[in-house]
């Protein structure tokens, strides 16, 4: 049974992950541009409905955590038969954000243990292995092995270290005056700049990666997107992104994450979580 701070919890994530959904212009990626969408992937309005889903299941892996105590063999296993059956959930709302639930399943957790030390939690419960997962390999984890990226399970066993680089980008960003949608931004291209994203190698390959890679550093060396220069960047990338149909979908994934953290950082939250 979920307690009101759970529920708390997976309300502040699915927050972080609609407020990543909602930042424009998102390179390659959905955002309210896309709300008269007719193709064949999922448009905005679609994933910002199907992210309500995420929230109960959200709920159940705080509530697993707060039950269980620390981070042990016997957490990850529930967290991730949950998990498999938030993904049904969301996949009958219309699906997607699997990345995202991934990463702040695991966030979610950690900050139901200690929500100063999310991240760090969260490496400790990433750690195990995962005893009731489907043998089959995923797509994600197939292309890990046959370019040797760290993908989504080494992101979170290495404490999820782009999740803690967009929070310094945010922290940068604001300090240096620049509007919150734009922080955001920059934080997003910051993940974008050094990512190895499982999901450009699937469509890209290393070359298209890197290329991506590029365009993000070359955005935020022009003064990032609350610049005219760094603006002009930006469109040149989201531009170059959707004349390939290259999406940086773990890159979106980690903004998230960001986000959910970002937010346990302010006292009142922090506190209302414990």
């Amino acid at each position: 049974m979920t307690s009101p701070a759970d529920e708390a919890l997976a309300r502040a994530a699915v927050a972080a992950l609609t407020g990543q959904l909602t930042l424009v212009p998102k390179p390659g990626l959905p955002d309210p541009r896309d709300l008269d969408a007719r193709t064949a992937h999922r448009d905005h309005r679609a994933l910002c409905w199907s992210a309500k889903a995420l929230a109960p299941g959200l709920a159940a892996m705080a509530a697993a955590a707060r039950r269980t105590g620390e981070p042990t063999p016997g957490l990850r296993a529930e967290l991730g038969s949950i998990g498999r059956c938030a993904e049904h959930r969301v996949g009958l709302a219309g699906g997607g954000h699997r990345g995202a639930l991934w990463t702040l399943g695991l966030l979610v957790a950690g900050a139901a243990l200690d929500p100063r030390e999310a991240t760090a939690v969260a490496k400790r419960i990433a750690a195990h292995p995962d005893r009731g997962a489907p043998r089959r390999p995923s797509r994600g984890s197939s292309v890990s092995a046959k370019y040797g990226a760290a993908g989504a399970r080494g992101e979170a066993r290495a404490g999820f270290p782009h999740v803690r680089r967009a929070l310094h980008a945010l922290t940068a960003a604001r300090a240096a005056g620049a509007p919150e949608p734009r922080c955001r931004l920059d934080a997003l291209l910051t993940v974008m700049s050094t990512l190895q994203d499982t999901e450009l190698l699937y469509t890209a390959g290393p070359v298209g990666l890197r290329q991506v890679q590029a365009g993000a550093r070359g955005v935020l060396e022009a003064g990032g997107t609350a610049t005219a220069a760094g603006t002009a960047a930006l469109a040149a990338l989201d531009a170059d992104l959707h004349a390939h149909a290259w999406s940086p979908r773990g890159s979106a994934g980690l903004l998230a994450g960001a986000l959910f953290v970002d937010a346990l950082r302010t006292p009142a939250v922090a506190t209302r979580h414990r």
